[in-house]
């Protein structure tokens, strides 16, 4: 059942037209438990309320189905403008961003002129810059794209997901940039000839990642709502004696924030993902996909207790 619900979910998420309807109807249907509002002022509000409880913060302009050149320079535009928000304000807050949204299914030359422009900005306000991960059919072109910018920038970080065969190949190749990275499960519905099908394998190989990047000496995040994940990473720096300014922990806006604030009193580092935009629909469906359990979250929301 929850496989099924999951698969429902991830299907309604790349639908333009709910996409198009959700824009017009604004944070309706609980998306707001997620979703940090609709303008960089309103996410302002809500890092700043995170940082006043000890919580880093990354933040996330949404947007889906870019198709031309001036909505990528518009997402950029939009970027740039949460560095400055960042910067001005002396926020304890990355930025996170996605390719396609910079223009990735255009052109590679669209792509790369959007990251600098951030990039640059991003260097003057000091603010670190991390590229998100998508589907595996975006996975390649991502990562030569990172490795082109992190040999002229040292603020730019990515992703790398434990659900795809080629990650434990992907960290090794990595490693010669000496990169900072998000290590995550994974969220989008993947192929079995590209991704380990089963929870177990998936798990597993995080485990094995975060342990390899340690133990390259990498600054890592640990991107898990999971307890097992947090108390691995916590047994394994205890037992290689890696000190606590290489990693972090990092969860989702509106999840287990009793435990991101444990977190913090243990003496972790504990960073937020904190997402805003219009354009929260496909965002919010993979948050459902992810946790089928988020829906009766979502519900209360709606309908009142």
């Amino acid at each position: 059942m929850e496989q099924l619900m999951r698969n429902f979910f991830l299907y309604l998420s790349k639908s333009k037209t709910l996409t198009k309807l959700a824009r017009k109807y604004g944070l309706r249907f609980g998306a707001g438990r997620f979703v940090a509002g609709e303008t960089i002022q309103q996410a302002v509000s809500v890092i700043k309320d995170l940082n006043k409880k000890g919580l880093s913060v990354t933040i996330d302009y949404l947007g889906e189905f870019i198709d031309t050149e001036a909505e990528a320079n518009e997402m950029a535009d939009n970027s740039i403008e949460a560095i400055r928000a960042i910067g001005s304000q002396a926020l304890d807050s990355q930025l996170s961003l996605k390719m396609t949204s910079m223009g990735l299914d255009i052109s590679d030359e669209l792509v790369l002129n959007n990251m600098r422009r951030i990039l640059d900005v991003a260097k003057e306000n000091d603010v670190f810059v991390t590229i998100d991960m998508e589907d595996y059919e975006r996975c390649g072109k991502t990562l030569e794209i990172f490795k082109k910018l992190r040999s002229e920038y040292d603020n730019v970080g990515t992703v790398i997901q434990s659900y795809l065969y080629r990650t434990v190949s992907d960290i090794e190749d990595l490693n010669q940039y000496s990169p900072n990275l998000r290590l995550v499960k994974g969220a989008y519905k993947e192929s079995p000839e590209v991704a380990y099908p089963d929870k177990k394998d998936v798990d597993e190989n995080l485990k094995k990642i975060i342990k390899m990047h340690l133990l390259n000496g990498n600054y890592t995040a640990v991107a898990s709502h999971d307890d097992a994940m947090i108390e691995y990473t916590k047994q394994l720096v205890e037992e290689h004696n890696i000190p606590r300014d290489q990693f972090e922990f990092q969860m989702l806006y509106g999840i287990r924030e009793e435990r991101q604030l444990e977190l913090v009193k243990e003496g972790y580092k504990m960073r937020v993902y904190v997402p805003y935009g219009t354009d929260w629909y496909g965002y919010f469906m993979r948050r459902l996909a992810e946790r089928p359990a988020n829906v009766a979250f979502v519900l209360k929301g709606m309908f009142g207790k």
